[in-house]
């Protein structure tokens, strides 16, 4: 995408982020950098990611049978507590995450994906991936910007109509949840999607 478009994305974000509501914090966001679009993170994002890590598993557990089990065998979990999507002609989405390794603190991330088209409207979603392999899981440690579908193909899970996750794309080196306030997303792209390291 380029820059203008880029512009036109943050312009439509800061307008709109004040209003959203998160999707597993009681919290609310002023501006997009207390979204998590822009800065550093200060102690009270990261205490509300830490929250939201938690709070986001346990409502995947509850809602999606066999999800712990993915969890549970993962090398490791990276968790989008509350990825905020806005647009006007432009969508773009922002969030702050945690990693974590054997389930301990690995670091935080940011992620960031835009698209173009008429998107009117904001909403909160959280973003759970999945590295089922410890070579996806280096891959994505020692990159420096990752991407989804330019450095990765990542199997969006959704749950079919027995009730049960999709055995076949739980198969794949990097999985992920997608979330809302009604449960799994099903049929989302999630290619565009890039992840970074906040330093």
């Amino acid at each position: 995408m380029n820059s203008k478009a880029f512009l036109a994305t943050a312009c439509a974000v800061s307008m709109i982020l004040g209003g959203c509501a998160a999707t597993t914090s009681t919290t609310t966001a002023d501006s997009p950098k207390e979204a998590g679009g822009l800065g550093p993170l200060s102690a009270d994002q990261k205490r509300d990611i830490a929250e939201g890590y938690r709070d986001t598993l346990q409502r995947l557990y509850e809602t999606t049978p066999g999800s712990r089990d993915l969890v549970s065998r993962a090398a490791g979990v990276l968790v989008f507590p509350r990825a905020i999507s806005a647009g006007l002609m432009v969508g773009g989405e922002f969030g702050n995450g945690e990693l974590r390794v054997n389930d301990r603190f690995a670091g935080y991330y940011r992620t960031t994906s835009a698209s173009l088209g008429l998107q009117i409207g904001a909403q909160s979603r959280a973003l759970v991936f999945l590295f089922m392999t410890e070579d996806s899981l280096k891959r994505f440690r020692d990159s420096q910007g990752w991407s989804v579908g330019a450095d990765a193909s990542v199997a969006a899970l959704k749950v079919g109509a027995n009730g049960e996750i999709d055995v076949n794309a739980a198969r794949a080196p990097t999985i992920a949840f997608v979330m809302t306030n009604a449960g799994l997303m099903a049929n989302l792209k999630l290619e565009g999607t890039k992840v970074t390291r906040i330093e």
